[in-house]
C-alpha cells in the first residue's frame, strides 16, 4: 500500500474519454492505471462534442486540459436547414445547440492521451475476454495478451460496452434503442462551409454537411429512423450498405456523400441508445460514462457526464484510500441523479429531430424557421445547462490530499 491506500493497480477498459479522464485521476490521487483498447490505435474523426455549465468546465479546468480544448474548439456557428436545392428554410444560432465550447471527439482523445499517456499504461489491439474475482483481485484474460491481475476493473467501453457484458449481462437487458441509427464520417468541404453546416430532413431521414478543422475538411452526419438491426458492429461493408440502401433517392448532397463514403478513412456507424441500470458495480467491477448511463449521442451530454463521472469515481475511491465497497457506493449516490437528469435530455429529441412523417417534418421546418424569434427560444438550451450543472462537485483534494 502507498500511503494507507489499497487497490491501487486499476485496468480501464476504454479508451476514449472517460477512461482516460479517469486514468488521469486516478494517478493524481495515487493509482496506477493500464488502459487496454479494442482499437488499433486512437480513434480519429467523430461528432462534435460540446461542455457546458460549471461541473464540465471546472472538471477540465482541475485537469489542466480547458486551454488545449479551446484552441482546438470547433468555432461553429449557425446551422442551417435546407430544402433539397440546398436553399436555406430556416437558421439554428450556434446558442440554441451548442454548450460553453465545442470539439471534434476524435481531438479531445488525442487531448486526453496526451495527458495521460506519460504515466498510463496503453494497450492497444486488445479486449478483456474474461473477469475472475477473488478476494484479492481480478484475473483478467485478454483476447490477445497474457492473463494479469488486477485489484479493480473499470468499464469505460462506451454503449456497447464489453465489461459490461461480463459482468451484469446481455446488452438488451441495458440498452434502450431510441429508434435511430447514426453514420458520421469525413470528407471535403464542397460546399465551401465557413464555420457552420447544412442539414436536409425528410421523413425519417436526415442528412447534414458540417465544416470541420477550420474549414479544410467537413463532417458528413446521416440519422435514419429504424428498429433495432441485427449488424455486426464491425462489418463496415453491411453498415455501408444499409446506409445507402436508407438513403436512396434522398436528393440534396445525399447520393454525393454517400459517394465519398466508400472512401472515407473514419467512417462511424451505429445505433442510437442509452443505458439504464440499477446498479454500475459489482465486486471489484465498476462502470462509468457511456457504459454505466449513456445519455444517447443526440442529448449532448454523453461527453460531459461522462467526465464528471470519472472525477467522481476516482475521487471516491481516493476518499476511501481504495476501500472499492465503500468508494462504489458513494460513487453511485453522487452519481444518481446527475445521471438520470442527463438523461432525460435524450428522452423525445428521436422523434423531433427525424420525425417519422412528410407532414412532421414540414411542420418542424416551418417551426424552425420561427424559432429563433419566439419568446421561449432559449428554453432548450437552459434545460440542458441546468441538468449539466445539477451536482455539487466534492474536492477530493482537499479531502485525501495529493498522492
Amino acid at each position: 500500500m502507498r500511503n494507507g491506500m489499497r487497490n491501487t493497480n486499476v485496468l480501464i477498459s476504454g479508451a476514449s474519454v472517460a477512461g482516460p479522464a479517469l486514468a488521469y485521476w486516478l494517478h493524481r490521487h495515487g493509482f496506477t492505471p493500464t488502459i487496454v483498447e479494442r482499437a488499433p490505435a486512437l480513434r480519429e474523426g467523430g461528432y462534435a462534442v460540446d461542455f457546458r455549465g460549471e461541473a464540465h468546465l471546472s472538471v477540465l479546468r482541475r485537469m489542466g486540459i480547458l486551454g488545449d480544448i479551446e484552441r482546438a474548439r470547433t468555432g461553429m456557428g449557425s446551422m442551417s436547414y435546407v430544402n433539397a436545392a440546398g436553399r436555406t428554410q430556416a437558421t439554428m444560432p450556434a446558442d440554441l445547440f451548442a454548450g460553453d465550447v465545442e470539439i471534434l471527439r476524435g481531438d479531445l482523445g488525442r487531448i486526453l492521451y496526451d495527458a495521460t499517456k506519460d504515466y498510463t499504461e496503453y494497450v492497444f489491439g486488445d479486449s478483456i475476454a474474461s473477469l475472475t474475482e477473488d478476494a484479492d483481485g481480478v484475473t483478467v484474460t485478454f483476447e490477445r495478451g497474457a492473463p494479469r491481475r488486477f485489484d479493480l476493473v473499470i468499464g469505460a467501453d462506451g454503449l456497447h460496452s464489453n465489461t459490461r457484458r461480463l459482468t451484469f449481462g446481455p446488452e438488451e437487458r441495458f440498452v434502450k434503442h431510441l429508434g435511430l441509427y447514426c453514420a458520421i464520417f469525413t470528407t471535403a468541404n464542397h460546399l465551401g462551409l465557413d464555420h457552420t453546416g447544412h442539414a436536409y430532413r425528410t421523413a425519417g431521414r436526415l442528412v447534414a454537411l458540417y465544416s470541420a478543422r477550420h474549414n479544410t475538411q467537413a463532417r458528413a452526419v446521416f440519422y435514419f429512423a429504424s428498429p433495432a438491426l441485427d449488424l455486426n458492429r464491425r462489418d463496415v461493408a453491411r453498415q455501408q450498405a444499409v446506409l445507402a440502401e436508407s438513403f436512396a433517392g434522398n436528393g440534396w448532397q445525399s447520393e454525393r456523400l454517400l459517394h465519398d463514403m466508400r472512401q472515407a478513412p473514419d467512417f462511424y456507424f451505429d445505433s442510437v441508445g442509452q443505458v439504464h441500470m440499477d446498479t454500475w458495480t459489482r465486486g471489484r467491477v465498476a462502470l462509468v460514462g457511456d457504459a454505466a448511463y449513456c445519455p444517447s449521442s443526440l442529448s449532448g451530454m454523453g461527453s460531459g457526464l461522462a467526465l464528471v463521472g470519472a472525477y467522481v469515481l476516482a475521487g471516491e475511491l481516493a476518499a476511501a484510500r481504495g476501500d472499492h465497497r465503500v468508494a462504489f457506493a458513494r460513487y453511485e449516490e453522487e452519481m444518481r441523479e446527475y445521471a438520470t437528469g442527463c438523461q432525460k435530455m435524450g428522452d423525445g429529441v428521436a422523434k423531433l429531430m427525424v420525425p417519422g412523417s412528410r407532414l412532421l417534418a414540414s411542420f418542424l421546418n416551418r417551426y424552425y424557421k420561427i424559432m429563433p424569434y419566439l419568446p421561449g427560444k432559449n428554453m432548450a438550451a437552459k434545460m440542458a445547462r441546468k441538468a449539466a450543472e445539477n451536482i455539487t462537485l466534492r474536492d477530493y483534494e482537499s479531502l485525501v490530499g495529493r498522492a
